[in-house]
């Protein structure tokens, strides 16, 4: 049997809690069938969304404190957490599967002079138009950038994962045969300052983190489930192309000709290719394709 890492997309979530419930009820059944069959399931999950919303509804309310970017990561993992576990756990005790299943407050270590937080360039947050962009820029003080054409976003830092700090207990967790949720978000970023840790304002890349994840814990495959079916070259144009299987070196190719935009797809293909090259398997796929994508029939495969 195989150690899985399943990294679900914040994009892919809905736009409020309810959505998100549903959606994580057709999620769970492949997801399920995974555990079913013996293997070993770790899933990790965005908060682009949702973290965006909880820091914006802080940032606008008269009548409580603003709220620090690291515990807005904490507050998504938690609630995102929640809706995963129950919508597996059900599904579980539907098949009378006695397995138990856990979410982990992940903190992720970044470095500090990491270039990335002088380049914010990952998006969170909801879609606005070119108005209410400039509007939130000029109010908040935020960085706005169009996102793949489907509206303007607030771009933070995102900075690259060295190390998760709740490994042992992760990997703990999976030989006593439990379910585990983490590295929510990408994480909680944190920095090392002597003998601590302190949270910074940034958001980890969830797939970054995955495969970092994948890495620690010597996964067999790392499966991101999100919004496309594929990856994609000219994404949005007639003359786009669906990715099956491709080599890594195609999809160097394809990055030198700038193919992927930074803030959305080139993550992915960043993340999986790095865990593929451990002669590991990754695959890209949407959450409607997840039983075939598991099962290596459907979405975009790199093999190493």
């Amino acid at each position: 049997m195989s150690r899985i890492v399943v990294s679900l997309g914040g994009n892919a979530l809905g736009n409020n809690p309810q959505e998100q419930k549903e959606l994580l009820k057709q999620v769970a059944t492949p997801i399920v069938e995974l555990i079913k069959e013996g293997h070993e399931v770790v899933i990790a999950h965005g908060n682009g969304p949702q973290v965006g919303m909880i820091n914006l509804s802080f940032s606008e309310s008269n009548s409580t404190p603003e709220m620090p970017f690291p515990e807005c990561g904490a507050m998504s993992q938690g609630y995102i957490g929640y809706h995963l576990q129950n919508a597996i756990g059900n599904e579980l005790a539907a098949l009378n599967i006695d397995k138990s299943i856990a979410s982990i407050v992940t903190q992720v270590i970044v470095d500090e002079n990491d270039p990335a937080f002088n380049r914010p360039t990952k998006p969170i947050g909801s879609f606005y138009s070119k108005e209410d962009a400039d509007k939130l820029s000029e109010k908040m003080g935020y960085r706005m950038i169009e996102d793949s054409g489907r509206g303007y976003r607030r771009v933070v830092p995102s900075p690259l994962p060295i190390d998760v700090k709740e490994k042992a207990i992760i990997k703990s967790l999976l030989e006593a045969k439990h379910i585990v949720i983490t590295v929510g978000g990408g994480g909680i970023p944190v920095v090392v300052k002597g003998n601590t840790l302190v949270g910074v304002a940034a958001v980890i890349d969830k797939d970054n983190a995955s495969a970092k994840l994948a890495e620690l814990i010597d996964a067999d495959m790392l499966v991101i489930l999100t919004a496309v079916d594929n990856v994609y070259i000219n994404f949005g144009k007639p003359n786009s192309e669906a990715l099956g299987n491709v080599s890594i070196e195609r999809l160097e190719e394809l990055i030198a000709e700038k193919h992927f935009a930074e803030g959305s797809m080139l993550p992915k293909i960043n993340a999986t290719m790095a865990f593929a090259k451990n002669n590991k398997i990754s695959v890209i796929a949407s959450l409607n394709n997840a039983k075939e994508a598991f099962k290596l029939k459907a979405g975009t495969i790199i093999k190493g």
